[in-house]
């Protein structure tokens, strides 16, 4: 996909509003019963961060943005302020945090995933973890020993970690999306200020 790797502005995504979305196909049968079939595998998050833009420069700030992302066409990263830790939002971030894979002595490269629930969890995949935030362990041990795609959310060891060890990471991390529209619609009815009252992003899949 076209994807620039550069971070939609902090200041304005924190006012977001939006979140995951799945597809859910619900029947109701004669007898009164549902019939309810997940036509997602992986849940979709949208976004509106028209909320954020507070003033001119926040105005001016968004079209930029827009301009040189060409709209809809080059995707980007995104700060959800209410799910960015491979932790709680509260937390700090810790190497045991996330369980990514188990060592066989050979393989070297990892997937950074994010685990929700319990009793049936959903993992989810990260492909844009936040440079420099990224923790690692073997078997609860902390190690420095690694790199880290902040592309792709490949976390690859210098040594294969040994048959068995439990491979753990911790991190921040960005959504992945892009422009869910080729037009932004500007309000300056106010002589100093203005607000943008749609601002539609959506999540793109690797």
């Amino acid at each position: 996909m076209a994807f620039d790797n550069v971070r939609f502005p902090v200041s304005i995504s924190r006012g977001l509003t939006g979140g995951p979305e799945r597809r859910t196909d619900v029947v109701m049968t004669a007898s009164g019963q549902e019939e309810r079939n997940a036509r997602w595998a992986n849940s979709r998050r949208r976004y509106n961060a028209g909320y954020g833009v507070k003033s001119l420069d926040d105005i001016h700030a968004v079209i930029s943005f827009f301009e040189e992302r060409r709209g809809r066409l080059y995707a980007f990263r995104f700060k959800d302020h209410a799910d960015f830790k491979s932790c709680k939002p509260s937390q700090a971030v810790g190497a045991t945090d996330q369980v990514i894979g188990t060592g066989d002595g050979v393989t070297t490269a990892f997937q950074l995933v994010k685990a929700y629930g319990s009793t049936r969890s959903y993992v989810r995949v990260i492909t844009a973890p936040v440079a420099g935030t990224v923790l690692a362990s073997v078997n609860g041990v902390a190690t420095a020993a690694f790199s880290v795609d902040a592309t792709t959310g490949l976390i690859t060891f210098a040594t294969p970690p040994a048959a068995g060890a439990v491979i753990a990471a911790g991190f921040e991390f960005d959504v992945p999306v892009r422009f869910d529209t080729d037009q932004i619609r500007i309000n300056l009815a106010h002589f100093a200020g203005g607000d943008i009252p749609d601002i539609p992003l959506i999540e793109v899949r690797p």
